[in-house]
């Protein structure tokens, strides 16, 4: 009698096969810009292999018969993380983590309800000079709606060549504005500088590129031949983008002991260690973030934080605490899949919680919209519009009184966050210097 029930059961179980392999033909056939049969089949076997949780292949078979689309089986994981991308949207994400492309200049969001979101402009960019704000909701692009959209899709639509037009509407509060933006060469600045008053370094990370980690070193490099006396490093609104050169950002500034901590699918824990002798002086350090701050942003705040190495000044992080892998299909299209959680150098899990901040304070008016990726994370998370890659290299806080400000307004807006920065790192080389002189007179 037992030998007959379980054969009964795998006959039921290779019908069930059977029948979704049928329907899944059925469904692309009907599709094909979803994705090929081959692809679907090829994601389901990476999903089940190696995605950091186990997974019901049944489940994932019958997501994509219901939704008819790679990307809608992949939302029976609820993960906005892992995502297809299609051959284009592949090949565009490969563009944005070279810097260069032809577009209107803004990051992106997608909520597990498809709500793409702007996570800020880019400075200088069309998008920025058109009056989009960090918030809005995107609800139409050329007309095309953007629910059941992914942010990979949208971003391909937004992009073009240069002098090309795009059509977006946008939903802010209550209110829907149709904007008509001309796309131009979007160069996006991974790694600004400068200095400011009494030797103070300035240097801001807007993403973590493939080569951020070459142009920080020039940066720092250079304040350190005009005699920089401490470091301000400016990740606020930085997405994240490749884990290993925020990696490489970090070793920059810590000279040896973990960095990170990956855990993957068997639970067993990997620690990424400094490399000695790659770090710079030890000399003062500040760090600013806010809820932009994402991903590698926050592995890299968290390593300095941890180490002790900075202070850091702004609002809570984002909270993306989830390590995705780039795996390229047989057809030209590619899987970004969650193969990983990570935990910061000293061990702490920031998943959905983000980092506080040593020092709390916000500059006027962007509560509101720290409020509302607070919000969509609580719904599911919304990811930045771009992906870590691990595989490419081997690889309690104080309590601060919250700072009220006044509304912001563009024609007297001042950056507070930098300015408290300024003012807590003078204080920290003022300190260093004392103790430096008290190792002279000891």
């Amino acid at each position: 009698m037992a030998r007959q029930r379980r054969t009964a059961l795998i006959v039921a179980g290779l019908i069930l096969v059977l029948a979704g392999i049928f329907l899944l033909s059925r469904v692309s056939a009907s599709n094909p810009k979803n994705g090929t049969l081959r692809s679907a089949i090829e994601v389901m076997a990476l999903v089940k292999t190696q995605y950091v949780d186990p997974v019901n292949l049944v489940d994932l078979v019958g997501g994509y018969v219901q939704k008819g689309t790679i990307n809608g089986m992949l939302k029976t994981l609820k993960d906005p993380y892992t995502r297809y991308m299609d051959p284009s949207a592949y090949q565009q994400m490969q563009i944005d983590t070279e810097g260069v492309y032809g577009g209107i200049g803004i990051y992106i969001g997608m909520s597990e309800k498809n709500e793409l979101t702007v996570i800020a402009p880019i400075e200088g960019t069309p998008g920025a000079r058109a009056g989009i704000k960090a918030g809005d909701k995107i609800r139409l692009i050329n007309g095309k709606p953007t629910k059941d959209m992914s942010s990979d899709e949208a971003a391909s639509l937004m992009k073009g060549p240069k002098g090309t037009e795009v059509t977006i509407t946008i939903e802010r509060g209550k209110e829907l504005k149709e904007i008509r933006i001309v796309r131009d060469t979007i160069k996006v600045p991974s790694v600004e500088s400068k200095m400011l008053p009494d030797h103070i370094g300035y240097v801001k990370l807007a993403i973590f590129q493939e080569n951020s980690a070459v142009e920080l070193e020039k940066a720092l490099d250079k304040l350190e031949e005009e005699k920089m006396q401490g470091l301000i490093m400016d990740l606020r609104f930085n997405p994240g983008g490749l884990l290993n050169v925020g990696l490489e950002v970090a070793n920059k500034f810590i000279d040896k002991g973990p960095l990170l901590h990956v855990v993957g699918r068997d639970r067993n824990k990997k620690t990424f260690y400094a490399n000695p002798g790659k770090a710079h002086p030890d000399y003062p350090m500040v760090v600013l973030v806010n809820k932009g701050s994402a991903s590698a942003s926050e592995i890299v705040s968290g390593a300095l934080k941890d180490t002790k190495r900075a202070t850091l000044v702004g609002s809570q992080t984002f909270g993306k605490g989830l390590v995705q892998t780039i795996i390229p299909l047989g057809d030209g299209s590619a899987l970004s899949l969650t193969t990983q959680r990570y935990l910061t150098a000293g061990g702490h899990s920031i998943h959905l919680t983000g980092i506080r901040p040593d020092v709390i304070v916000h500059n006027p008016g962007d509560e509101a919209w720290e409020q509302e990726l607070a919000d969509q994370q609580k719904n599911g998370g919304i990811r930045p519009d771009t992906a870590d890659k691990p595989d490419k290299s081997d690889q309690p806080a104080k309590k601060e009184t919250v700072k009220k400000e006044p509304p912001k307004t563009d024609k007297e807006f001042k950056d507070v966050q930098l300015e408290e920065a300024v003012k807590v790192l003078k204080a920290r080389i003022k300190e260093a210097a004392g103790a430096k002189e008290g190792r002279k007179a000891a």
